[in-house]
Formats: C-alpha cells, structure tokens, sequence
C-alpha cells in the first residue's frame, strides 16, 4: 500500500517540468497586444505538427500549421470588457526556447469596444487534451503588471486592469507551488527517499524500528527543515536574478541528487546526516523550482508577490506528503515487510527511476514514455 502510494504516479513520468503556456497581454485603452507562447510538444498533440512523423519537428513543418495553430489557441482564449467581446488575432508566428524546449510564440492583437477597466478571460487551452496544463498569465497596464493561471478548475477569471488582486493574485500562486511539487516527481522521490528511514534506527549494521514517534518526528523536521531553507534560499535568488544555472545542469543534478538519496539506503554512509544532504541538494531543488517561475518573465514588483506565494504552496505540497508518509511508515516499521519491500526494494525503484531520468536529462533522450 505505501510502495503504491509514492510510485503509482512515477513510471509514466518523463519530465519533471509540467505543460504550462505563457501568455502575455498588454492592455492601453482599449487596445489589447500580446504574446502567447505554447510549448510544440503540445501543440503536437493538439494539431499534429510532425507531418512525415519522424519524431523531430521542423520550421517548416510548424509554419505549414500556422493557420491550424492560430485557429486552435484563439479558439480556446476569449476576452471580454463589459460584456463585450473583445476578438483577437494572430498577427505573427515566431519560435522561442524555453528551460522546457521549443515554444511557439503568437503574437496577438485585439480591442474592446471601450476602455479596459476589468478584463474577463475565458482559458480552455489543451484541458481536454491534459487536466494537468496550466496557462500563466500575465497582464500589464501601464506601470502596473499583474498575474494569473489558469487551470481545469480555474478556466475564467475578471482581472482588474488598473488596481489588481493582489491577494488573488497570492493565493494562485500558493496553489501553483503545491501543485507544482505535486507533479514534480523528482522532489517527491528525494524527498521520499530521504523520509525512508525516518522511523527506522541502524544498529550493528541492521535497520531496526524507532522505540517512540517522537523521535521519528525530531528526524523529519530536521530533513523537511533543511530541504525548505536551501531550496527557498535557491529559489529567490534564482527568481530574482541573481544567481542562475543552466537547465539541464539543474534538471541533471535534481536526477542525480535522487540517485544518491536512494543508494544511501540501500548502502547507509551518511544515515545520521541526512540533513545535511538535505541542505546540500536542496539548493540545487530551489533552482529547478525557480525554473517555473522564470518562464513566466514577471517584473520585480510582482515577482517578488507570486515567489512568496508560490514558495509557501511548495512548503504546504511538501507538509501534504509528511502527512501521509510518516504515519503510515511508523505503523509498519517494524515489520520485515517494511524494512525489505518498502525501504529496500522502493529506494531501489526510485534509484532506477532517477538513472533514467539523469540519462534522458544528460543525453536529451526520452526514454519513459
């Protein structure tokens, strides 16, 4: 039960970044423009790009789809001002890459029939295709730019041009970064592997069950703890700009890192300082879910907003799983079911796991379906 509870979800993951489009809307009067970036692999699912179906799509396959694909996202986006609809068009198609791929980039131009105070947006791109996609926006009027996502249970929303939500505003991104750890099935794994043995202590080089709760409690706060300070420090100075990494660097160290938590089970060098690990690739975790929040490209002011948010949603994801792990970890600890099947035989699911995703990740190879 507990071994399906953590991995049922896992194999069919490839990625540790989910589908997310980036939409930009610049509102003046009643004047809209705009930029609509949409990942190609989606793209491909939902217009079929890859005309001769080679796996590898071209230039020129996208641009002999430009009609298709601007009739697909205009059709799944409609704005509207005072119950008016506000039309949009696809004025140009461009490529973009992001930490993810290639993007298609539409850039868009529409108006309203008079002065935007409260835009309405309608977002229904790809939801019928994946429940899991997500659609970040932001918006800008003047000097004051604010943000949005949307989701399956969040497709339409009235956004206040001049003086936005800044509350609502806090509040999506709270539930972005729980979703976000969520579906981020690299961190789950670490974190997983590194909880493991929370209820278990080793002595003469045996695993043995904890005497008391507390003491299992004691060790994952020190872990949680340390996983939440390194990867918070990570993540703003990374969403800030002030330190960067390359993408596949971060995403092959976070596979790496998994790698490494689970053999330490299977092989226990450093069992008292699992902290201390903690710590230390939690600060290569805050890049990777800094990754998130610079795709979007939001101006300091609001960034600074949707980075609070959406770190206190990581921190509730990860409480979330602590929740469900630890209780049911500490009444099955002392059995040899435990110690074997799920300590053993699950740190070595996940250490396959995390080989394959640091090989797709170092190569640029997809080899979980």
């Amino acid at each position: 039960m507990l071994l399906a509870l953590f991995f049922a979800q896992v194999l069919p993951a490839q990625a540790h970044k989910a589908s997310d489009s980036y939409l930009s809307l610049t509102v003046q009067g009643e004047r809209i423009e705009g930029q609509w970036d949409i990942a190609l692999r989606d793209l491909e699912m939902a217009v079929g790009l890859d005309t001769n179906g080679d796996a590898a799509i071209t230039w020129d396959e996208v641009r002999a789809h430009h009609e298709a694909i601007g009739a697909y996202a205009l059709a799944r986006l409609q704005l509207a001002s005072g119950n008016q609809p506000c039309p949009l068009r696809v004025t140009q198609h461009l490529i973009d890459t992001h930490t993810d791929g290639a993007y298609a980039v539409l850039r868009l131009q529409g108006a309203c029939a008079a002065a935007v105070t409260t835009l309405d947006v309608d977002y229904n791109l790809l939801f019928d295709i994946d429940p899991q996609h997500k659609g970040l926006l932001r918006l800008t009027h003047g000097t004051t730019t604010s943000s949005a996502i949307f989701a399956p249970d969040a497709r339409a929303q009235a956004l206040q041009v001049a003086t936005p939500a800044r509350w609502r505003q806090f509040t999506d991104y709270v539930r972005h970064g729980v979703w976000h750890i969520w579906i981020g099935f690299d961190h789950i794994l670490f974190l997983v592997s590194l909880l493991l043995p929370a209820v278990l202590v080793r002595r003469d080089g045996k695993w043995q069950g904890r005497e008391t709760l507390r003491a299992s409690v004691i060790d994952v706060l020190k872990i949680v703890t340390a996983f939440t300070l390194a990867h918070s420090l990570t993540l703003t100075l990374a969403a800030l700009g002030v330190m960067t990494l390359p993408s596949r660097l971060v995403e092959s160290a976070i596979a790496a890192s998994v790698i490494l938590a689970a053999l330490n089970n299977l092989w226990p060098l450093v069992h008292r300082w699992r902290a201390a690990v903690a710590f230390g690739f939690g600060l290569i975790h805050g890049f990777g879910f800094a990754s998130v929040l610079a795709d979007l490209g939001l101006p300091q002011g609001a960034l600074v907003l949707s980075l609070v948010g959406f770190n206190v949603g990581v921190e509730l994801g990860q409480l979330a799983i602590v929740l469900v792990f630890l209780p049911l970890a500490y009444a099955l600890r002392r059995g040899l079911f435990y110690r074997r099947v799920v300590l053993t035989g699950g740190s070595a699911l996940i250490a396959l796991i995390a080989v394959v995703w640091l090989a797709e990740r170092v190569l640029d190879l997809k080899l979980l379906a």
